[in-house]
C-alpha cells in the first residue's frame, strides 16, 4: 500500500494539468495512466486553440498551467482567428507536431517534482467511511490518497466503430476501462453516453499540393506562454480543399454501412464538429465542405485531413478521400473512426468538480461531458487545484463567469449539466468582452500566484503591465495634437494605436500594452456598461442558498423545480437562476422563503478575483 495527498487517473490533458497543478502546490501526487507512453497525447487533430478555446489555453497559462507552454515548445504554425472582428472574439490557434507535443508533455510530468508517474489501470475506489479514500489497479496495489482526481476521457466503456466492425478502445490501439465505469457506478453516480470521431490521415508524400490553396500562419505569431518570444520550430502551411457532389454520392451510398445511420450507434455526438456523414444529411443543400490538411508534424508523413471525420469502413472511405481535389491518389494511413464511451452527468458535482455522491473524488475532462483537449485541460486545472486546496485545509478556488472562461465552463456544466459533448464558444460568456485573450493574464495571475502556482517575478511583471495601462491610458488622456487629446483621436475606428505611434514619439513600443490601451480606449463605454451588469451579477451570486435547503418545504414551487435544484443544490441565488426550468417567479419564491427563514448567507468573498 502506497500513501498520496493525491491520485490522478489519466494523464491526457485534464489528468496532466490536474497532477501538475497539485504537485506545484506542494502535494503529493501520483498521475496513474494505463500508457506512460500516451502521456499528454493528442488523440484528434494536432491543433490547440480556436474560438473560445484559445481564450482557455492563455487563461490555463496565466493562472501557471502548462498547455500554452507545451504548445509553443510544439507549435509549427499559430493563427488569430476573428482577427478582424472585434477583440472579444479574436482567438488564437496553434498548429503542433504531435509527437513532439506529447514527448515534451510527457517530460514535463515526469520531471516535476512531488509528482510519481505509474503505469496501471485503476479498476475500483478505497472507501473509508462513505469517502473516496484512494484506488485499486488491476495487479491489486492500493494507492492510497486523501483526494482522487478520475480524468478518463474516452475510455469508460470505449468502443470504437470502423463500418460495422466495432471493438472496445478507449482510443486506437489503447484498451477501454471498463471496471471503473461500474466502480462509479457503485459509488451512486449516474452514467450516460455520448460519441465523437475522427478523420482519416493520410500521407503526405502521396497529396497533389500543387492543386490546394495555401494556409499559412500570422506574420507576427503571438505565442501562448507569455515568456515566449517567438516559435521555437520552423512554421508550416496547412492546405484548403473541398468535398465534391461524388463525395457526397459515396457518402449517401454507405449510409447503410455506417454505424451512425445503421443504428449500431446511438450515443449523442459532437453538434459543432459533425462528421461527413452527418455533414451530407443534414446539409444536404451545400455543394461542398471545407477540408483542411493538417501536417501532424515536422518529422512524419502522416496528415490530418481535418473535416472528414467519419465511421465508414476502409473501402469507403478511401473511395470518399479519392473524390476529394487534390487527394485522388491519396493513401490512408489511419482511418477515421467513431468512438462512443461512458460520461458522468455533471450536475452531480460541486463547483469544484468533487462529487456530491462521493466526497473526495473529483472529476475532469470529458467524463464530465465536454469535448476538445483545451476543454479537458481547463477542467483539470480547476480540479487538481480545488483537490490539493481540500486536501492542504484552504478555501476552494471558484472565480464566476464575470472572471474567466473557465468559470463559465464549469458553472454550465455543474448548473445545466449537458446531453451532448460540451464545446465552449465566446458566445456561452455574457461578459466576454472583459474576458479577452489579450487580459487573461491580468485577469488571473494574482489567483495563480495566491494559488502557488505562478512566480512573484512573473505576478510582479503583470502588475507592472496593469500600471503601464492605466499610466497610458492617462497620458492619452492630457496629451493633445491640434488640440484634441490623444486619447480621443484613439477612439475613431479609422485610428489604430500604431498610427498614434507614428504622431507621438512618448507612445509604447510594447505590442501587448499598446494592444491593451487600444481596446480599453475604443471600448470604454461598452466596459464600462459591462462592469456595471456585473456588479448586478455579482449581487446575486453573493445571496447564497444554504446546502441542506429542503426544497420540498418551499410553497409555491412546483414539483419539476423543486426537483431540478434538489439535483444541482445551487450555491447561491444566481446560480439557480440559471438552471434550465427554473422560472423568474421560483426565483422570487426562493428568495422571498430563504429572507422569512433567515437562511439567507453571503457567499465566501475569497471566490472573488479582482477587476477583468
Amino acid at each position: 500500500m502506497q500513501f498520496f495527498d493525491v491520485v490522478v487517473i489519466g494523464a491526457g490533458h485534464a489528468g496532466s494539468e490536474a497532477a501538475l497543478a497539485a504537485a506545484r502546490m506542494g502535494c503529493r501526487t501520483l498521475l496513474l495512466t494505463m500508457s506512460l507512453d500516451a502521456i499528454g497525447q493528442m488523440s484528434c487533430n494536432p491543433a490547440v486553440g480556436g474560438t473560445a478555446k484559445g481564450h482557455l489555453v492563455r487563461e490555463i497559462d496565466a493562472l501557471g498551467g502548462e498547455m500554452g507552454r507545451n504548445t509553443d515548445r510544439a507549435a509549427i504554425q499559430f493563427k488569430t482567428l476573428n482577427a478582424s472582428r472585434g477583440p472579444a472574439v479574436r482567438s488564437s490557434r496553434a498548429q503542433c507536431d504531435r509527437a513532439r507535443y506529447r514527448g515534451a508533455m510527457k517530460h514535463t510530468v515526469e520531471s516535476q517534482g512531488r509528482l510519481e508517474t505509474r503505469q496501471g489501470q485503476a479498476v475500483r475506489f478505497v472507501l473509508d467511511g462513505g469517502r473516496v479514500a484512494g484506488v485499486v489497479d488491476q495487479l491489486g496495489v492500493v494507492y492510497r490518497a486523501r483526494a482522487v482526481v478520475v480524468t478518463a476521457g474516452t475510455f469508460l466503456r470505449g468502443l470504437i466503430h470502423v463500418g460495422l466492425a466495432r471493438h472496445s478502445g478507449g482510443r486506437a490501439g489503447e484498451f477501454a476501462a471498463n471496471d471503473l465505469s461500474e466502480a462509479l457506478r457503485d459509488l451512486g453516480l449516474t452514467l450516460g453516453r455520448l460519441k465523437t470521431g475522427t478523420s482519416p490521415r493520410l500521407r503526405r508524400s502521396t497529396i497533389e499540393y500543387g492543386q490546394l490553396e495555401a494556409q499559412w500562419g500570422d506574420a507576427e505569431p503571438w505565442p501562448f506562454h507569455w515568456a515566449t518570444e517567438r516559435p521555437q520550430l520552423p512554421q508550416v502551411a496547412c492546405h484548403l480543399t473541398y468535398t465534391t457532389e461524388r463525395t457526397h454520392e459515396i457518402v449517401r451510398a454507405n449510409l447503410d454501412r455506417s454505424p451512425l445511420y445503421s443504428g449500431v450507434i446511438d450515443a449523442t455526438g459532437v453538434r459543432y464538429c459533425p462528421s461527413i456523414e452527418d455533414k451530407v444529411k443534414r446539409f444536404a443543400d451545400r455543394a461542398r465542405h471545407q477540408v483542411i490538411l493538417e501536417p501532424d508534424g515536422l518529422e512524419t508523413e502522416e496528415v490530418y485531413a481535418n473535416g472528414i471525420s467519419t465511421s465508414l469502413p476502409p473501402d469507403a472511405q478511401e473511395e470518399l478521400v479519392h473524390s476529394i481535389p487534390g487527394l485522388e491518389r491519396a493513401e490512408i494511413m489511419r482511418p477515421g473512426y467513431a468512438i462512443e464511451y461512458d460520461f458522468v452527468h455533471p450536475t452531480q458535482l460541486f463547483p469544484t468538480l468533487e462529487c456530491r455522491a462521493a466526497p473526495g473524488l473529483s472529476l475532469a475532462g470529458q467524463i464530465n461531458g465536454t469535448t476538445g483537449y483545451e476543454e479537458a485541460a481547463a477542467l483539470g486545472l480547476w480540479a487538481g487545484v480545488n483537490a490539493a486546496a481540500a486536501v492542504l485545509g484552504r478555501e476552494p478556488f471558484l472565480p464566476d463567469r464575470s472572471e474567466c472562461y473557465m468559470a463559465v465552463l464549469v458553472d454550465d456544466l455543474v448548473t445545466k449539466g449537458t446531453l451532448e459533448p460540451y464545446r465552449m464558444f465566446t458566445s456561452r460568456a455574457e461578459y466576454r468582452l472583459l474576458l479577452r485573450e489579450d487580459n487573461a493574464d491580468l485577469r488571473l495571475t494574482p489567483a495563480g500566484h495566491r494559488l502557488g502556482l505562478v512566480s512573484r517575478e512573473r505576478h510582479d511583471a503583470v502588475e507592472r503591465r496593469r500600471a503601464q495601462v492605466a499610466a497610458e491610458m492617462r497620458r492619452l488622456e492630457v496629451t493633445r495634437l491640434g488640440g484634441t487629446p490623444l486619447l480621443q483621436l484613439l477612439r475613431r475606428p479609422e485610428v489604430s494605436y500604431a498610427d498614434l505611434r507614428r504622431l507621438d514619439e512618448d507612445a509604447l513600443t510594447d505590442p501587448v500594452v499598446a494592444r491593451q490601451v487600444e481596446v480599453a480606449a475604443k471600448y470604454e463605454g461598452y466596459i464600462r456598461r459591462m462592469l456595471d451588469d456585473v456588479a448586478r451579477f455579482k449581487r446575486l451570486e453573493a445571496r447564497g442558498i444554504p446546502d441542506g435547503l429542503d426544497y420540498g418545504a418551499v410553497p409555491g414551487l412546483s414539483t419539476e423545480i423543486r426537483e431540478r435544484l434538489a439535483q444541482v443544490r445551487p450555491r447561491s441565488l444566481g446560480q439557480a437562476s440559471r438552471i434550465p426550468g427554473v422560472t423568474p417567479a421560483a426565483i422570487s419564491i426562493l428568495t422571498v422563503w430563504c429572507h422569512r427563514a433567515a437562511a439567507l448567507a453571503p457567499v465566501d468573498p475569497s471566490a472573488t478575483m479582482g477587476e477583468p
